[in-house]
């Protein structure tokens, strides 16, 4: 029987972290499952508290949103420690690229008997230094529209994405960018970039309907400049991907990618990275084992 050490966001989902775990953990424990749980000051500490369970050969359950799956799922890469999901944010974006239930029961069943499934990751080096995350890095109004989610008070879940990128909008100017493509150099005038390994960001957006998590490849979602109604048009579309039939839409796939622009633009990882470009990704194929 699987041994389980979960790692729990006090804050993610308005406090619903705990109380997603109370209802799986029962049906883990009633099921004969060993679980322990530890609560995260920072998501320092909740990478800390994962390589130590990890070093002791437990399973480890991230518990809340795309920042704590990120975090953990980055430091967890290729180390060989299985890691669980128990989505509480208000994204849960890799969660549903990992078609994860989000039923109790049914989410206990996966956790305690799906056999592990190597996934890829995405190591990005910046300025800041390196990092591993999970499902995309964006750079542009994008990522000012997720800091702008990130610190709404009112707000939760798409609708906190859709606000945020209302104002980022209202106030972006386009950037010039340069995007190299294992080896190749494009050039693009617009409102971000996209390198993503798993179809949706920005809480259930499908922004690369073709990626997959599992492929060795990362798609780059460019948006060119267009006036800004068709812009409002172009978001709403990414509920569905149907923007990526755009002419304001380029994609292209790699395995690495570096983004440049002509000025400071922003970028982020999984909603938590907050620097601005340049920026390199890198696929890291099969390097992360999930129950899923």
């Amino acid at each position: 029987m699987r041994q389980f050490t979960a790692i729990v966001n006090p804050t993610a989902g308005g406090s619903t972290g705990v109380a997603a775990l109370l209802r799986v953990a029962r049906l883990l424990r009633e099921a004969g499952a060993e679980l322990e749980t530890e609560y995260s000051r920072s998501l320092v500490h909740a990478q800390d508290l994962a390589r130590e369970a990890g070093a002791r050969e437990r399973v480890v359950l991230a518990v809340g949103g795309d920042g704590i799956a990120g975090g953990i799922g980055g430091t967890l890469s290729g180390t060989g420690t299985v890691l669980g999901l128990v989505p509480a944010g208000r994204g849960n974006d890799f969660a549903r690229a990992l078609e994860l239930p989000t039923d109790p029961e049914a989410l206990a069943r996966v956790l305690l008997d799906h056999a592990p499934r190597p996934v890829d990751t995405i190591e990005v080096e910046s300025a800041r230094g390196r990092t591993v995350v999970l499902g995309s890095v964006y750079a542009g109004v994008d990522a000012l529209a997720n800091r702008h989610a990130n610190h709404a008070r009112v707000l939760r879940g798409a609708a906190s994405y859709y606000l945020g990128g209302l104002r980022a909008v209202a106030t972006w100017r386009p950037a010039g960018y340069r995007v190299t493509v294992d080896g190749e150099e494009h050039t693009h005038r617009g409102y971000t970039v996209v390198v993503a390994n798993s179809a949706y960001y920005g809480s259930g957006r499908i922004i690369a309907p073709e990626a997959r998590v599992d492929d060795g490849l990362l798609e780059v979602v460019m948006i060119r400049h267009a006036p800004r109604r068709l812009f409002f048009t172009l978001m709403n579309e990414l509920k569905s991907g149907a923007h990526v039939h755009r002419p304001e839409v380029r994609i292209l796939r790699g395995r690495e990618i570096r983004i440049e622009a002509d000025r400071p633009v922003p970028f982020g990882a999984d909603g938590e990275v907050d620097a601005v470009l340049p920026v390199t990704a890198r696929v890291l194929p099969g390097s992360l084992s999930v129950l899923c």
